[in-house]
């Protein structure tokens, strides 16, 4: 009793930090705007053809691949350094994690067993038993590697070679956002071998002829067969590219909207008041991307591949 007596009373929030914190933030927003807005005025420069003109800047070279370095037929760029980061973290992960297991699970542990559970009912959901065991990994692995992907391209990294900084004599490239999926390669990739895996599945399952009856309705007969058997032969091939465009198009649109509103923009117009005023925007985009959209578009390109695959073996 005297132990619980003698116990430090616990401190009591206070319900107006939270307030007086985004009172702060709004202040030093608001403050940063006159700031900005007394320095270098609320108009566009007068000469921004002639800056353009001397120094070009398009926001679209950010995405430019810049050879390093080659080995043998391969160019080394930052393109290859994510795919080949976000390929040792996956692996790494996984092995680790696989042989780390514990009845308490922590975080890291508690994240895999989510998304093993969740890939696993992707499969089980549209393929049978055997072709779920099947190509179980290769949805879970893909889910994997493309969330590591996007999630890895909003950590900002010296990789922008084209521009550099001087730090005590070292020249640094400049620091940047990149995914490995904003490179339409990557995607392309994958796509591929999702196409490929579900367009043997089905030859193995149905034959050659067979499977090309399969990709026709059911109910479908007469003339109107020439003209829907033409569509759906093509609508399987476009497969390849909704599953490249969805993904590379969704990242790189993101990546482009944070940095035009984190100053791109204010740097084509030659208007710095309006880099800070944009910035808010580009913080929320930020945020939005970087915990829905990556995780979004790993879960649509795995779940595609499991409904692909079981439909070329099921038939429509």
């Amino acid at each position: 009793m005297s132990a619980v007596a003698s116990a430090p009373a616990s401190p009591t929030p206070n319900p107006n930090a939270r307030r007086n914190a985004i009172r702060a933030v709004a202040g030093f927003y608001v403050f940063g705007l006159i700031v900005f807005g007394v320095i270098y005025g609320i108009k566009g420069h007068k000469n921004v053809s002639v800056t353009r003109a001397l120094n070009p800047f398009s926001p679209v070279d950010e995405f430019k691949l810049d050879t390093w370095f080659k080995v043998g037929p391969i160019d080394f760029n930052k393109g290859v350094l994510y795919v080949v980061v976000a390929a040792v973290i996956t692996l790494g992960f996984l092995l680790y994690l696989s042989r780390h297991m514990s009845r308490r699970p922590g975080r890291w542990q508690v994240a895999l067993e989510w998304m093993y559970n969740l890939t696993r009912g992707m499969s089980q959901d549209n393929m049978d038993e055997k072709m779920a065991k099947k190509w179980f990994p290769v949805i879970f692995t893909l889910f994997v590697f493309i969330l590591v992907s996007n999630v890895i391209g909003y950590i900002p990294l010296p990789v922008d070679s084209a521009e550099k900084f001087n730090l005590f004599g070292a020249h640094i490239p400049s620091f940047q956002i990149y995914a490995a999926t904003t490179n339409l390669s990557v995607p392309l990739v994958l796509a591929l071998i999702v196409f490929i895996s579900y367009t043997t599945e089905g030859i193995r399952h149905s034959g050659p002829i067979g499977y090309l009856k399969g990709l026709m309705p059911p109910g479908v007969s007469g003339g109107m067969r020439y003209f829907i058997f033409p569509l759906e032969v093509t609508s399987n091939f476009l497969r390849l590219i909704s599953l490249t465009i969805r993904l590379w198009a969704n990242l790189m649109a993101g990546h482009l909207l944070i940095a035009f509103m984190a100053g791109d923009l204010s740097v084509l117009l030659g208007l710095q008041f309006l880099g800070w005023f944009t910035l808010p925007l580009g913080i929320a985009i930020f945020l939005f991307e970087c915990v829905l959209i990556a995780g979004l578009q790993a879960f649509i390109f795995a779940i595609l591949t499991a409904i692909y695959l079981g439909g070329a073996v099921s038939g429509h």
